[in-house]
């Protein structure tokens, strides 16, 4: 992360240009044989994809490309998938969404205690970690009606660097993890928990490595190589983030046609890799943009994540596989719990479309590249509402 300050200063020219209100580029014809997904499926919903070969050293290289070929059939297709056979257990899932919804039932005060200041600020806040109420995350410019909690890999204890707010302030994403006190298994659970959910990210950009049939691994390779370990190698040290968001019933949901426009989560693309979500049973909440630009729920499957790709997976392939919008509108009654994993590149790691995607996606490059750290700095500057700082 010794690149810091490049990012910084990159991302900060980066905000002060327009956000691209499209995605990468055209979506590229996926020719005849991707008309279907290869995965087994519900009826009319996501492809349900078994990622246990590339858990299993002793599976077989035919099974390991069976489940390469839907992978790639699925973020042809959609972007998104439901994934099994990733090893851990129910039991353990159901208790990360228990605990997730014991601390949102404790009152304000209390939640409070670990709210997330803004970078630079003299609570010792750094911009991004830390407790939001609701309406403090922004999605296309309109507030989120949702509470959450995020957490990011821990930034070097050697590479920190003191922010401008006096004593104890932190530059962004420097600062350290908050974990609230109640409840107090909290913090242990979600530790071991991501640790689990990092081997399933590294198992799955090494499946996707090898569904975009990138040729074998390569000797003495450097995390410029391009085959199919490039993006097992560019998040060897992923800067992953952990979010735990309670959504309450909206008051007045978004309805199509009408001035009615209050959106659990607005409609957006993912910053990084692959996100593995795990919710909680309630239906028709999250929902997937497809081609035709209607929107499917991908309600949950007990005991599997709900898989999408991320903008720079799709920067990567050279928009070969897109980063698909989606959205949460909650409508039911309870109170609804979610907790993505976001398994991402390296912060220094270099983003530029590969070569061989390149060539099979008419053979312009969609983006010069950049730095993932400098990505996720923009985001995070333009996702908190009340963040009113510009000296990050």
């Amino acid at each position: 992360m010794a690149d810091f300050e490049s990012a910084h200063h990159a991302a900060r020219a980066r905000h002060s240009e327009p956000e691209p209100t499209t995605s990468f580029n055209p979506t590229p014809d996926p020719g005849a044989r991707y008309d279907k997904p290869i995965a087994a499926a519900q009826e009319d919903g996501l492809p349900i994809i078994d990622i246990s070969a590339f858990l299993d050293p002793f599976a077989t290289k035919e099974a390991r490309s069976t489940t390469a070929k839907a992978i790639n059939a699925a973020c042809i297709n959609y972007g998104f998938f439901y994934l099994t056979g990733h090893g851990i257990p129910t039991s353990r899932l159901d208790e990360i969404i228990s605990l997730a919804r014991r601390f949102f039932a404790l009152p304000l005060e209390e939640k409070n205690k670990i709210k997330r200041f803004d970078a630079g600020s003299a609570e010792g806040g750094d911009g991004a970690r830390g407790y939001q109420g609701l309406g403090e995350n922004v999605t296309g410019g309109l507030q989120d009606m949702q509470e959450a909690i995020d957490w990011y890999r821990d930034w070097p204890e050697n590479e920190r660097e003191p922010g401008d707010g006096g004593p104890g302030s932190m530059k962004s994403l420097q600062g350290f993890n908050l974990w609230p006190e109640q409840p107090n298994e909290l913090k242990s659970v979600y530790l071991a928990y991501a640790e689990r959910v990092k081997k399933v990210g590294e198992a799955l950009v090494h499946a996707m490595g090898i569904a975009l049939d990138l040729g074998p691994p390569t000797d003495n390779a450097n995390q410029g190589t391009e085959d199919e370990e490039v993006f097992v190698r560019n998040c060897d040290e992923s800067f992953w983030v952990m979010r735990m968001i309670g959504y309450p019933p909206l008051t007045t949901p978004h309805m199509p046609g009408t001035d009615i426009d209050q959106f659990s989560c607005g409609a957006h693309t993912d910053y990084g890799c692959v996100t593995l979500l795990l919710t909680d049973p309630t239906p028709g909440a999250l929902q997937v943009q497809l081609k035709d630009s209607t929107w499917l729920n991908a309600d949950p499957i007990p005991g599997t994540f709900v898989v999408n790709i991320g903008d720079m997976i799709e920067r990567w392939t050279n928009g070969l596989w897109k980063s698909t919008m989606h959205r949460v509108i909650h409508r039911g009654q309870s109170y609804r719990i979610s907790v993505p994993f976001f398994y991402e590149p390296n912060f220094d790691a270099e983003v530029r479309p590969l070569k061989q995607c390149v060539e099979v996606t008419g053979g312009t490059p969609i983006h010069q590249g950049s730095t993932y750290g400098e990505h996720l700095l923009t985001k995070v500057f333009n996702n908190f509402y009340y963040s009113k700082r510009t000296d990050w």
